[in-house]
């Protein structure tokens, strides 16, 4: 692949069929439709609600709240209970975990967890925060790992990935989200021996290091599934699309077509025992059969396409259909094929989430966009413009409990997407 000099990078990416498990009650009740980590409870970015708007107003839905006062960084929020949690980086050059008030945006505590970075991308965390029970844990683009108490951010346990596991950070620094699972808590520090290693969740003690995977960090978070019974971690590196087997960290597969040797920060999609993935810079996006055998797994291609070239947004998968931007044109393709549907400018490259047959779109310039997850055609609902913060608007959408969350560096604003 040929090597770019100037890329994006942004924060991590998604899709997956498992995801949190053994988690504790939270402490506080719930408004309805936490989404407690990257790309929601299961990690496939689907949310389960209904009952939202299907046509939004000329001005876009309703504004709820908005704080401008989260520091730079590209996360998207996790949200549990009455709590929104979301990463930025302070005015003292420290990378922080703030905890805002679901209802009206107010902040409930904050915590720094390391020192920041910065780079021709800007400064701040890319990560999003994974509520687990009682506990959060926060990864910081510098590689600090740390354990909190939900309700008043007390540290548990904290370690540095990188130094820890003899790691270098990437050039437009860690992006990765937690994965937990289990007792489990993943993370891709990506030194020899260790592209991938799990923590006892409670300690943060090394459960098991990825002792065949010497890949360096991609920008991509995990996603965990049951794989025909071997439960499996996988994710994209610097260099390759990997499996790990959960219980012992055995390298199940390494695919390297589809990775490139500049940014590959898609998350996998898992399905029926098949996973995609994808990655932009002339590469392209394939799918693997995986075949489980005497606990061990056999990846096969399927097809390899340059028809999703997805270099940050990501890719949702709705009824055997996947959603996302190839390079700067939304593109509907079928799952099982690769057979392109349809191809539409949108809003203009960005990511998405898809919530009650529709896709949330946060177009990296600034507009924010709504349209129908279907196969037939591109069918816009409606868009309206934010605030442009001076960088690249490249977090994630949200939608929880009948709201909108978008993030724009120092910016998080809650919108009104309850139908009436």
């Amino acid at each position: 692949m040929i090597h770019r000099t100037i890329a994006a990078f942004v924060v991590v990416l998604f899709a997956g069929v498992a995801g949190l498990t053994g988690q504790s009650t939270p402490p506080t009740s719930s408004p309805g439709g936490d989404w407690p980590q990257w790309q929601g409870p299961d990690r496939t970015n689907l949310s389960k609600e209904t009952g939202l708007l299907s046509q939004w107003a000329a001005s876009g839905p309703s504004r709820v709240w908005s704080v401008a006062s989260l520091g730079a960084g590209y996360g998207s929020v996790a949200v549990a209970g009455d709590r929104i949690f979301v990463q930025g980086a302070n005015g003292s050059r420290q990378s922080v975990v703030y905890v805002l008030s679901r209802a009206d945006g107010k902040g409930l505590w904050s915590k720094a967890i390391g020192g920041s970075a910065n780079n021709d991308q800007g400064p701040g965390p890319r990560g999003t925060p994974t509520v687990d029970g009682d506990r959060v844990y926060v990864l910081t683009e510098n590689g600090d790992l740390a354990c909190l108490k939900v309700q008043d951010g007390t540290a548990v346990w904290q370690r540095n990935i990188l130094r820890d596991f003899r790691g270098r950070n990437i050039n437009w620094l860690i992006s990765e989200s937690p994965l937990v699972d289990g007792n489990h808590v993943i993370v891709s520090p990506g030194g020899r021996g260790a592209g991938m290693v799990a923590l006892d969740k409670m300690t943060g003690a090394t459960v098991w290091q990825a002792a065949d995977l010497n890949d360096e960090a991609g920008y991509a978070s995990p996603i965990v599934a049951d794989v025909q019974g071997v439960r499996t971690v996988m994710t994209l590196t610097a260099s390759a699309g990997v499996g790990v087997r959960r219980s012992d960290g055995k390298l199940m597969w390494r695919y390297t077509q589809v990775a490139n040797q500049t940014a590959n920060i898609a998350t996998p999609v898992y399905y029926d025992s098949k996973v995609f993935y994808t990655s932009a810079y002339d590469t392209g996006a394939a799918l693997l059969g995986l075949t489980a055998k005497n606990g061990l797994i056999a990846a096969k291609e399927l097809y390899f396409t340059r028809n999703m070239q997805n270099h940050h947004g990501g890719v949702v998968l709705v009824d055997g259909y996947l959603y996302g931007f190839n390079n700067v044109i939304l593109t509907c393709m079928e799952f099982t094929t690769g057979k392109v549907l349809w191809r539409d400018r949108s809003v203009g490259k960005g990511s998405l989430t898809y919530a009650d047959g529709h896709l949330y779109i946060q177009g990296e310039d600034n507009m924010i966009g709504l349209a129908v997850a279907t196969p037939k055609g591109y069918q816009e609902k409606g868009r309206f413009r934010i605030e442009d913060e001076g960088l690249p608007s490249w977090a994630h959408p949200v939608v929880s409990g009948g709201k909108l969350y978008v993030r724009n560096q120092r910016t998080l604003t809650a919108y009104d997407v309850r139908g009436k």
